[in-house]
């Protein structure tokens, strides 16, 4: 048999890529030789604009003139939290042509547990093993390879992959010994730590020969690139020019060359000055003043396609931009002859989809978007996508997409909207927001049915960072019902809504109306147990008597336990109430109750198989235990994790920042100052802050940490900005917001009088919450501003104090303390041993060091 070998590659992108190609060809060579050959994988590598993508589309050309059969899938830096994005992306052409039948056949004992992460069947009640699911995605890929045999699966972008589509790709690869089929993946180096890059590194291992690491053009290849381009009669300095303003970038060679024709610009050395600027009208902020030109419409159409991300079609983006579908169409057209957008390749028979032409220029895109701007238009997305039947990201709501889009009976249709809102709950808040608004604006929704779809709307828009709006919707439906259990439950959740709220007071005298209704309640129910907890926490908060909290939050226990209906994984008020319950213990000094209730959070959880926000917070709050206790290593391991798994539910959001403060307050504590800086950094750990509250105070924990770092101004502001912004919430308790006794210290030199008066202001607060710990830490503070016997008998007190605490790292901390006021060995070490026990590498060197040095020591 005569092999017809592929023609050299058209694409101005591939120049000097030979040996790259020579390795694609021979690896679709190999494939379609032998039903049985081993598997092949290539991973090429380079940075961004150095031709990976257009290697991919060489690959695509070569594989499909052989007869293979090719599915290809890109990562998006938007979409890296949407699970097994990437992986249902490169599987849609297989997937779209059967029938759940054929599906559940096809499939055999895989299909319960592959098929809700390709989106073909309902989960169930329990999420999978994660195990499983990547055992179960293996099993049909490989099935499938073997129907559609010869197959290249391309991944484009795989540093923006999802983490769950990284696990399968490590696992597959390590199996492709024994399966003939051809992938191909693209990267960037770094871009991605922590599971993506072990993921990614796996990957590569498995390749079996070396990654493809690719280069910029030399300066020979872009001056033949420029007269292919241009014409022969480019002079020697201009396409020297050429490679010297795009540092041989290929992606960026290309565009040059592309404004060069547009400006009609002779390729002569006399011009040749003029490239640098027409460098950068073709990317970056160039490329978005370019968007800009091509006129308003235009703009908002590539604004929509930057937040679809993917599935990208003219009528989805005619909808979220608010186009006619003539005034769209034209939109697409402009952008493709601007070379922003091509039309993508796929096997579906749908809709033709669009995609950017490089993915510079998608970031470049969705960062021009207005951040305001940004955040509403994902909202919208959400819900056009979904109710286009074509955006279901999970499996447990397919099936209810599938009654929307029949459409259901008009007596059932508010029903079945209020299930898929209730089904997007825990991973697109946005979604539930846009179902359950539909649903309380049609018939069909009455009583109690009604009244859940409130409170989880409710939910959701706390969840999506929407505070105010929460609150107004649960305050308007109450006023529609009469006094009753029913309108107290709505009141709860008022209650509760803005007694997470970190600006003011939403409605004025809330705690004193709170207290009012709490003081009614003996907690026979569980809207009464609800507000019971509401009111702990509003004392706790507020920095009341720490004996009257615990005995309120005691009340809406039952027999010491959480009643009937208020357990973790019971949907009728939210994970939110019971924090709320747990945290009031927590800065209480109940440390035995909070770290019971933390604990038996996340084996609810993961007992439920509850993955999302739910999860992030339960290793969160259960670090924050550990945190108070002064286990310092636990509660860095259990924050470790919980941000781990909040980088997968979305950045920014309240929990982001929960476990993203106890980290860096936990990692201040153990003394690792630089460390604590790096995480901060690198989480966006600073203004502005989150709409809701995050134990602990935020801004006190980001002033701890400039003055830690030598920041002293910008520490003092910000400890000043905490003091202001808790003293107009009303909230006092000196262990949750602790600025006003770090700006004491850090004043103690520069103004000593306000030192003394915030020192005084901090032991009130103390006394009046009366807890050992919040005594002891005032009495540190005090101690803290004097001299001699004075200085030593406070610090003494702060020891006896602390003693008596359940926070075995302030007791260290007080220990050494007074060690050194009073030049006390015995203290000093018996604080090293307290400290080492937590786990505070920095209290332990300090007190070496005055131990080393000995001076004046008994």
């Amino acid at each position: 048999m005569t092999e017809v070998r592929p023609p050299a590659a058209p694409s101005a992108a591939l120049w000097e890529r030979d040996e790259e190609l020579a390795a694609i060809a021979e690896a679709v060579d190999v494939l379609c030789a032998d039903r049985h050959s081993p598997g092949t994988l290539l991973v090429l590598r380079g940075e961004a604009g150095l031709g990976k993508t257009a290697l991919l589309a060489e690959t695509r050309r070569i594989a499909e003139q052989r007869g293979c059969t090719v599915w290809s899938a890109r990562g998006g830096e938007t979409l890296r939290t949407v699970p097994f994005n990437v992986v249902r992306q490169l599987l849609q052409p297989a997937l779209v042509s059967m029938l759940p039948e054929e599906a559940r056949e096809y499939l055999g004992d895989w299909y319960g547990i592959a098929g809700p992460a390709l989106g073909i069947t309902d989960p169930g009640e329990r999420q999978a093993d994660p195990q499983g699911v990547c055992e179960g995605l293996v099993a049909a890929v490989r099935r499938l390879a073997r129907r559609d045999w010869p197959l290249v699966l391309l991944i484009d972008d795989a540093h923006w992959a999802d983490q769950e589509t990284l696990y399968w790709l490590a696992a597959f690869a390590e199996r492709l010994a024994d399966l003939s089929v051809l992938v191909v993946v693209a990267r960037r180096p770094g871009e991605i730590t922590g599971v993506s890059a072990r993921h990614l590194d796996a990957v590569a291992e498995a390749a079996g020969r070396p990654v493809t690491n690719l280069s910029a053009l030399t300066p020979e290849a872009a001056a033949g690139l420029t007269r292919a381009t241009l014409g022969e009669n480019a002079d020697a300095a201009f396409c020297r020019e050429v490679w010297a303003v795009t540092g041989g970038n290929p992606y960026e060679t290309v565009e040059l060359l592309a404004k060069v024709q547009d400006t009609e610009l002779d390729p002569v050395e006399a011009h040749a000055g003029e490239l640098r600027e027409l460098n950068r009208s073709a990317r970056g902020g160039g490329l978005v003043a370019r968007l800009e030109e091509l006129g308003i419409d235009a703009t908002r159409f590539a604004w929509a396609a930057a937040i679809l991300g993917d599935g990208i079609t003219v009528d989805l983006v005619a909808q979220l931009a608010t186009l006619g579908p003539d005034a769209a169409a034209r939109c697409a057209e402009r952008l493709r002859g601007a070379r922003i957008l091509t039309e993508r390749h796929t096997a579906s028979a749908g809709p033709a989809e669009l995609e950017f032409v490089h993915p510079l220029i998608a970031t470049a895109v969705y960062n021009s978007i207005p951040d305001a701007l940004r955040r509403a238009m994902h909202g919208i997305a959400a819900r056009i996508v979904t109710d286009s039947g074509r955006g279901a990201a999970a499996a447990a709501r397919r099936c209810l997409e599938r009654a929307l889009e029949e459409p259901p009976r008009p007596e059932v249709h508010a029903h079945v909207l209020h299930e898929l809102g209730s089904a997007t709950f825990l991973t697109a808040p946005a979604r539930t927001i846009g179902h359950l608004r539909t649903a309380l604006g049609m018939p069909g929704l009455d009583g109690d049915r009604r009244v859940d779809a409130v409170i989880r709307l409710s939910q959701a828009l706390l969840h999506n960072d929407q505070m105010e709006e929460a609150v107004r919707t649960v305050e308007a439906e109450a006023a529609r019902i009469p006094a009753g259990p029913t309108r107290m439950r709505l009141q709860a959740v008022q209650f509760m809504w803005e007694g997470v709220h970190a600006g003011e007071s939403l409605t004025p005298d809330r705690s004193a109306r709170l207290a009012e209704l709490a003081a009614t309640c003996t907690g026979r129910d569980n809207a009464e147990r609800a507000l019971l907890i509401l009111r702990g926490f509003d004392a706790m908060m507020r920095g009341e008597n720490a004996e009257e909290i615990a005995e309120i939050c005691d009340r809406a226990l039952v027999n010491g336990r959480l009643a009937p209906g208020l357990g973790w994984t019971d949907n009728e008020w939210g994970v939110e109430l019971l924090l709320m319950l747990a945290s009031s213990y927590a800065y209480t000094d109940r440390l035995d109750r909070a770290e019971a209730l933390y604990s038996e959070a996340l084996q609810a959880y993961d007992t439920a198989g509850w993955g999302g926000g739910h999860l992030v917070l339960a290793h969160a709050y259960v670090g924050l235990a550990h945190r108070r206790r002064g286990r310092l290593e636990a509660a860095e391991n259990s924050l470790r994790e919980s941000l781990s798994l909040a980088e997968r539910v979305g950045r920014g959001l309240p929990l982001y920042w929960t476990a993203t403060c106890n980290l860096v307050d936990t990692l201040l504590a153990r003394g690792h100052v630089d460390e604590a800086w790096a995480m901060a950094e690198r989480h966006g750990f600073a203004p502005p802050y989150p709409s809701t509250v995050v134990l602990p105070d935020p801004r006190s924990v980001r002033g701890r940490l400039l003055l830690a770092v030598g920041r002293t101004k910008e520490g003092v502001n910000e400890l000043e900005a905490a003091e202001k912004a808790a003293a107009a919430r009303g909230h006092h308790n000196p262990v949750h917001v602790f600025a006003a006794a770090d700006l004491a210290r850090a004043l103690a030199t520069e103004d000593p009088a306000r030192a003394a008066r915030l020192a005084v202001d901090v032991r009130r607060r103390a006394e009046r919450l009366g807890t050992d710990t919040a005594i002891g830490e005032a009495l540190r503070v005090a101690a803290a501003l004097e001299t001699g016997q004075r200085a030593v008998r406070l610090a003494g007190q702060a020891v006896t104090y602390l003693e008596s605490s359940p926070c075995q790292y302030e007791h260290a901390a007080a220990r050494i303390e007074y060690g050194v006021l009073a030049r006390s060995v015995p203290d000093l070490e018996r604080g090293v041993a307290l400290a080492r026990s937590c786990g505070a590498d920095g209290l332990v060197e300090r007190a070496r060091a005055e131990l080393a040095t000995g001076v004046g020591l008994r």
